[in-house]
């Protein structure tokens, strides 16, 4: 898919930024804020009866930039709704505390892939949540390989920068699997360009040829089918590479395609992996080798389903993506180069 290029933009001289997070997503907060060399700032949390809580900034707030994070995935204690609500709620009352600028740094951003009508009567999810950011008074959105980048630029009138893992994840296949035969395969022809532009920054990165080839899928009423594999494979260590794993199914169904066709060892990639499920599927296929994702939906690694898959899964962790971007975005720099490569030399 073609990534936007993250545009600057002016920041006061006397800012003093911060980053904002809730509890359900301290832990990778903490993480970002080390990396970006920014202090995380404390907040109070209140819970009462019947679900309604309180949320407000324990230090001033007034005329400084603040970075608010959160992850719109969902556990048990926090639905992704109700995230979604703490977020809203956290922006508002930092508006109304004098924070001159709010940017929202969401690494999952849920309901991004129902942004378009497919049926009669369809919602446009992406959108509302696009009008309910709005309405909190963000400056910016910052997000993580959202499903269709386009999609949401045309949902927001803020603007709009997308980070992406795929230099990441080039990274560690290119370290794990260098003179190698490689085939890149997208799980459904929408994925196609995630998969061309992961492939072409693979190539750069090897300096050697790496085959594309993607899985013919079809649904109706909600029933997914899957057809061929379309393109090579054979003999060849395979990397099957989506944006998001729900529940498995898809890329459940594309491993055991690949290794039908012949591929040597079929291993999977994604960015996010909101559900236990989709991970659980993932490591009890004996089709798929090993499993790569990132930790935007929070620290998975301590998560039932993580030590399920623990003997095939890696994690890699967005916090230094994240805080190579405030860093940047703070200094004047342009963020560009986060998109092409990974690591990102020194400038």
């Amino acid at each position: 898919m073609a990534l936007a290029v993250l545009r600057d933009f002016a920041l006061p001289t006397n800012f003093n930024p911060c980053l904002v997070a809730l509890s359900e997503c301290r832990d990778l907060a903490a993480a970002v804020a080390a990396n970006a060399g920014l202090p995380l700032a404390a907040i109070e949390e209140r819970r009462f009866e019947g679900g309604e809580f309180k949320l407000r900034p324990l230090e001033s707030m007034r005329g400084r930039t603040a970075f608010v994070l959160q992850a719109l995935s969902a556990t048990n204690e926090f639905p992704t709704a109700e995230r979604l609500v703490r977020l809203l709620f956290l922006l508002h009352g930092l508006r109304d505390a004098g924070a001159s600028q709010r940017v929202a740094l969401i690494p999952y951003l849920a309901y991004a892939r129902k942004e378009r009508r497919t049926q009669l009567r369809d919602p446009v999810n992406t959108r509302y949540v696009a009008q309910l950011l709005e309405t909190s008074g963000i400056d910016r959105l910052i997000a993580l390989d959202v499903h269709n980048p386009a999609a949401l630029d045309n949902a927001f009138r803020v603007p709009v920068d997308h980070l992406t893992a795929l230099p990441m994840l080039v990274d560690h296949f290119a370290r794990r699997f260098a003179g190698t035969p490689l085939t890149v395969v997208s799980p459904d022809i929408g994925g196609i360009k995630r998969a061309q532009l992961f492939r072409e920054l693979l190539q750069r990165r090897l300096a050697c040829e790496v085959e594309l080839a993607f899985i013919e899928k079809r649904r109706s009423q909600d029933v997914v089918s899957t057809g061929a594999l379309v393109g090579g494979g054979s003999g060849r260590n395979v990397i099957v590479i989506d944006d998001l794993c729900a529940t498995g199914g898809t890329l459940v169904r594309a491993g055991a395609l690949c290794q039908r066709a012949g591929a040597s060892a079929v291993h999977v990639a994604v960015t996010h992996a909101p559900l236990a499920a989709g991970l659980t599927a993932l490591a009890e296929a004996s089709s798929i080798e090993s499993i790569v994702v990132s930790d935007s939906v929070g620290f998975i690694r301590a998560s039932p389903a993580a030590a399920t898959a623990a003997p095939k899964l890696t994690v890699l962790s967005v916090a230094p993506l994240f805080g190579q971007a405030l860093q940047r975005i703070l200094s004047h720099r342009p963020v560009a180069p986060l998109l092409e490569r990974w690591p990102v030399d020194s400038e």
